[in-house]
């Protein structure tokens, strides 16, 4: 067998792991998968932190278009010919004299 091949084979039976050095070799072993951990861990949290900003999005979107109808209903309220509908009911009526402007003058204090 070649060395290539002989270094492959024993890559694969594990003989890194049980051999004399291999203290060095589980440590780095234990690094990695640590890292790893982490690294699955923090692409969780972020899914999780993306599906939170959809939902807020969705719900301020929602909110706006509450916001919107609950405006149109108040200005469509307001509209001067509801008023006079809503003040007839109550047996008011508007006044037939026009209001009367009424001007000021001051005389200056000596």
């Amino acid at each position: 067998m070649s060395k290539i091949k002989k270094n492959i084979y024993n890559i694969l039976k594990g003989n890194f792991l049980i051999s004399d050095d291999a203290l060095k070799n589980w440590k780095f072993l234990v690094f990695v998968v640590v890292l790893m951990l982490f690294m699955i861990s923090s692409a969780h949290y972020a899914d999780r932190q993306v599906l939170e900003i959809a939902k807020l999005n969705k719900e301020i979107k929602e909110l706006k278009a509450e916001f919107v109808d609950t405006r149109s209903i108040a200005m469509k309220i307001k509209l001067e010919s509801n008023i006079k509908n809503k003040v007839k009911e109550l047996g008011l009526q508007p006044s037939e004299n026009p209001p009367e402007i009424i001007k000021v003058t001051s005389k200056p204090v000596k």
